[in-house]
């Protein structure tokens, strides 16, 4: 069985999703490769799912959540502190891709630049890449570097999905708005995944489903 929820016919067709995404991130995730320029990436091998959101958005704490190792990528006090590509072996079937954080204010120009420019080379280049989780914060509002990032994604024709965190820490009514902007802003970009979802790392909320999302695109077991 493969595709993701959307394809599901039935609840117990969503079950067995959610069941093998269970399966699948409860193997072992390894960290086995860093690279802060484009000569340095890894050879592509297998299926690659890269997560990207503004610094503090919540990115690594969301990584951890999805793989049940707590440190495993490694949850900074100092926004913008990440700067390479960490990739990450789930399983040796899906290779997931820790990316740097964008729009921390107090970053320097250069730093902002080198940012954009591996980003947007990484994306457009790598034949492995299968979807772009993008974190937007339920928190706040969406922001100009969010619409900037989206830009970027649907330009490279990379396909791309919404995904709020901290949704423990919003209002319900704030964060059925921001819900409802997120799928707005699915239907603006021609690259976006339709599907939506609502996470929280500190209750679990939405994990069993992002799970399920990301094995449809990992190699079979």
């Amino acid at each position: 069985m493969s595709g993701g929820l959307l394809e599901a016919r039935d609840e117990a067709e969503r079950a067995e999703l959610i069941e093998q995404g269970r399966l699948l991130f409860c193997r072992p995730c390894q960290f086995f490769f860093a690279a802060q320029r484009l000569d340095q990436l890894p050879e592509p091998r297998l299926p690659e799912v890269a997560f990207c959101g503004r610094s503090n958005v919540g990115k690594s704490s969301l990584v951890n959540a999805l793989t049940g190792q707590n440190s495993l990528a490694r949850v900074s006090s100092t926004p913008g502190r990440t700067k390479q590509l960490n990739f990450f072996d789930l399983g040796g079937r899906l290779t997931l891709v820790d990316m740097p954080g964008y729009g921390y204010a107090q970053a320097s120009k250069s730093v902002k630049e080198d940012w954009q420019g591996l980003m947007f080379e990484f994306l457009r280049g790598r034949p492995v890449l299968r979807r772009v989780v993008l974190l937007l914060d339920a928190r706040i509002e969406t922001k100009e570097s969010d619409r900037a990032a989206m830009k970027l994604l649907n330009e490279a024709a990379v396909n791309f999905q919404i995904v709020l965190t901290k949704a423990d820490s919003a209002k319900p009514y704030w964060l059925k708005q921001r819900q409802e902007e997120a799928a707005a802003l699915v239907k603006q970009h021609t690259a976006a995944h339709p599907l939506v979802i609502t996470t929280s790392s500190e209750t679990g909320l939405g994990i069993p489903e992002l799970r399920a999302e990301l094995t449809a695109l990992a190699e079979p077991a």
